[in-house]
């Protein structure tokens, strides 16, 4: 999931500068198998695979986590369209042991020029293991707000809605405002959110109100109480 605006202060990132990363090795290949994994031939579907994979690794590791992006948007109900690639939630001082987990389980880690995530790749699809959301750290309350859902048959944690809203709405800015992409989103798990807390904790910021009012217009949701 790509995201986070670039005109905000940058975030304090936690100390993962000493990660030591090795290249990239076999793409969620059990270890005792020679031959290559069939993959299957459906972009979404491979994109799914590859978040079961990964969901699967971290749970047998016992690291907290949640699923982001387009996929845990599919997990409340959304479309299996899925365009870009697969995002997991973990805290930032997990990095280096989730980096470690995956290393273990034979996945290349990268460490890419921004400082809020890790990327790895799984069945030819990147997968992004990201400890900040729109500059702010992922948090253990977050994740503990997740949901524990079905991912194409593979339960695992899922970002609540209203803070899977809340990532998306908070990162828009000058730079990024791609309204477009995140609409149908609202439009999907709409009356799964709790729309006040999204209100409350971005809706004084101008892109994130826009889209707030743009929202309201399509009568995607209410009006706040008190506005015409």
């Amino acid at each position: 999931m790509t995201q986070n605006g670039e005109d905000t202060a940058p975030l304090r990132r936690p100390d993962v500068a000493g990660l030591r990363l090795a290249p990239d090795g076999p793409e969620c290949r059990p270890a005792a198998t020679a031959e290559p994994a069939e993959l299957p031939q459906d972009r979404s579907q491979a994109i799914l695979e590859a978040a079961k994979q990964i969901g699967a690794i971290l749970k047998r590791a016992g690291h907290p986590f949640a699923l982001a992006g387009s996929v845990a948007v599919y997990a409340h109900g959304g479309s299996r369209y899925l365009q870009h690639d697969a995002d997991f939630a973990i805290l930032p001082e997990d990095a280096e042991a989730v980096a470690a987990t995956l290393r273990e389980a034979g996945l290349g880690v990268r460490v890419p020029p921004e400082d809020w995530l890790l990327k790895t790749t799984c069945h030819g699809q990147n997968v992004d293991i990201i400890f900040a959301l729109a500059h702010q750290p992922v948090t253990r309350d977050m994740l503990d707000r997740a949901h524990v859902l079905p991912v194409d048959s593979v339960l695992m944690p899922v970002l609540c809605p209203t803070d899977l809203i809340h990532s998306l709405i908070s990162a828009f800015s000058e730079h990024y405002c791609d309204f477009g992409s995140v609409l149908p989103v609202a439009r999907a798990v709409r009356e799964k959110v709790d729309w006040d807390v999204v209100r409350t904790t971005c809706g004084d910021e101008p892109m994130p109100a826009a889209f707030l009012f743009l929202l309201e217009r399509l009568n995607v949701i209410d009006a706040q109480e008190g506005q015409p």
